[in-house]
């Protein structure tokens, strides 16, 4: 299973449009878009998971592609090596 990171979103794409855009190359496991956590609103950016082989090709059949407006920004998510934050990285006030 790969994770691919989308980003350049129009903050009007829903989860059902990105999923159905990456459907075109193979199944969709997940998709999520990101939302601001204070807000609610958009961020721009979305993760979604396909098989290994779905995931290339759909990396190299979307990344620059025009959808809703913006070019699409399409790789394979990176992890990020962060330490673990004491109490889950809950925010103390």
């Amino acid at each position: 299973m790969t994770k691919i990171h989308i980003g350049n979103l129009s903050f009007d794409t829903t989860e059902d449009s990105l999923r159905t855009l990456f459907a075109q190359h193979g199944t969709v496991e997940s998709a999520k878009l990101m939302s601001d956590r204070d807000t609610g609103r958009p961020r721009g950016f979305a993760f979604v998971e396909m098989s290994d082989a779905d995931a290339a090709k759909a990396i190299q059949a979307l990344n620059g592609k025009d959808f809703e407006g913006r070019a699409l920004r399409v790789s394979e998510a990176q992890a990020k090596n962060r330490p673990e934050r004491p109490n889950g990285g809950a925010r103390r006030y």
